[in-house]
């Protein structure tokens, strides 16, 4: 009996790994479809702002609205499960995306923002595709520069806004960054992206094109 129990602990204990990371792509997967949605009902990416409330809440909203910004966000949380330390990149990308909304509130010129994020997509849908072949400060780099575009343009609809409706919009994009971007990590571990010699999952692959594909349509539609 008492190795019965033992063995069925340990069964549960390993499909728990499973179980969070298909809540995670299901959280992501919802989140994909809110922002295809709002793409296509024409959601108003110009809104106003009139209290620390309605920050907050378009502070969490804005990085899934617009499905460029996400799909940035969810590469960079995956590209980031290679490396141990992955976490860190993760967090610069959003610093890096505070620091431009913080440019872009002190009406600091950032030329071609939409033309440099959909060539950051495009540049992580490359990377997913090849990750074996990743360098920690490159990635790094990358996903600051992305980061700082992405705050810039997020930052549009409050550059007139009081001191504690900024405050309360950082906080939310920033809550919203990394949860998606921890979020995607931990579908990037549980897919052994970090092992070097597994084969990449086609899923990963179907990612990585998908990515390149949106990002080509973007940066299409930014040069017309």
């Amino acid at each position: 009996m008492f190795k019965t129990k033992l063995s069925e602990s340990r069964t549960s204990r390993e499909l728990n790994p499973s179980k969070f990371m298909d809540r995670h792509i299901g959280a992501i997967a919802a989140l994909i479809l809110i922002s295809l949605l709002s793409s296509l009902s024409g959601t108003p990416f110009d809104h106003n702002i009139s209290n620390g409330w309605e920050a907050f809440v378009w502070g969490l909203a804005d990085p899934v609205i617009s499905l460029n910004c996400l799909v940035g966000i969810v590469a960079i949380g995956l590209l980031s499960s290679v490396f141990v330390r992955g976490a860190a990149i993760a967090g610069c990308f959003v610093l890096a995306t505070v620091l431009g909304i913080v440019i872009h509130i002190f009406q600091l010129d950032l030329p071609g923002t939409e033309i440099a994020i959909a060539i950051s997509t495009i540049v992580f849908g490359t990377m997913l595709m090849m990750p074996n072949q990743l360098n920690f400060l490159v990635l790094a780099l990358v996903g600051i520069s992305a980061g700082l575009f992405q705050g810039y343009a997020n930052a549009e609809s409050i550059v007139s806004a009081g001191t504690i409706s900024v405050v309360a919009y950082i906080l939310g994009i920033a809550l919203t960054l990394f949860a998606v971007a921890m979020s995607a990590r931990a579908i990037g571990v549980g897919m052994g992206m970090g092992e070097i010699n597994r084969t990449l999952p086609w899923k990963i692959s179907l990612g990585g094109f998908a990515l390149c594909a949106i990002g080509i349509v973007f940066l299409s539609n930014s040069l017309i």
